[in-house]
């Protein structure tokens, strides 16, 4: 069965900012990533994390419960001459069942706020290498901060197409979900943790704003249905009629926890 994001696949590939190379960097010096480790994607999207890391390991395993956006990652893969992932399907309740090799680090995005967080970290410590780790990356939202004002525009069209409530910043974490996200790390058997944030400038075309609406699970073509034109068609307007120019700036707040076994 397809989730809310199998429409959503192809933008979400497309429109979703990357993460820092900060972050990429970080895993690379904390996990010594030298093309000899094997790295899960869990809840990989269209291998949003997996892909930059494939250069840096001996094999990538891409693990997602969504078809879409498993084929997606694949073709990106090809693209990009990308022959070590594994696309596989399935969700954190199978790490255990999946029959994976030792892992060297595990990287979970935006994804883990919806598992079963202490089962999954427990469940991760059965498949991590001795000195394997797993690291989680969000975008958060900051207190106080009402953002840009093009984003007062999107929130605007969305909720005439879609009704209140359906912010696009719902793919944010606040700040007391990312407190909980690190106080659930701390108390798994990956207990020892440390913490990194960056601020991410990101600029936006027209096309990309409205690509990434259309990348969320609350309003993906799916949801939209024969409404997608015409939505489209309304933010386009909406946005130009605030700035000619066409091109929207925000900046992201970016956390990531790394956690590990404690030091014996």
């Amino acid at each position: 069965m397809s989730t809310p994001f199998a429409s959503a696949a192809p933008y979400y590939a497309r429109y979703r900012p990357p993460y820092p190379r900060e972050f990429l960097a970080l895993l690379a010096d904390r996990f010594v990533l030298d093309g000899s480790q094997t790295v899960l994607d869990l809840g990989a999207g269209p291998g949003t994390l997996g892909l930059p890391l494939a250069p840096l390991a001996e094999h990538v395993y891409a693990v997602d419960p969504e078809p879409a956006m498993l084929a997606e990652g694949a073709r990106l893969a090809e693209e990009r001459g990308l022959r070590n992932i594994s696309w596989l399907r399935g969700d954190d309740a199978a790490v255990t069942r999946l029959c994976l090799p030792r892992i060297d680090l595990c990287v979970i995005g935006r994804a883990f706020r919806r598992m079963d967080r202490a089962r999954v970290l427990a469940d991760l410590d059965e498949v991590l290498a001795p000195r394997g780790g797993v690291a989680v990356v969000e975008a958060l939202n900051l207190p106080g901060d009402p953002g840009p004002a093009w984003l007062t525009v999107v929130e605007e069209v969305r909720e005439r197409f879609l009704g209140p409530g359906r912010s696009d910043r719902s793919d944010r974490s606040d700040c007391g979900d990312w407190d909980d996200l690190c106080d659930v790390l701390a108390k798994s058997p990956l207990s020892r943790v440390e913490t990194h944030r960056w601020d991410q400038p990101v600029r936006h075309t027209v096309d990309g704003v409205i690509g990434l609406q259309l990348s969320f699970s609350s309003s993906g073509p799916d949801r939209l249905g024969d409404r997608m034109a015409a939505f489209e068609t309304e933010l386009r307007r909406a946005l130009l009629d605030h700035d000619p120019r066409g091109t929207y700036a925000r900046t992201l707040r970016i956390g990531a926890a790394v956690a590990t076994r404690p030091r014996r």
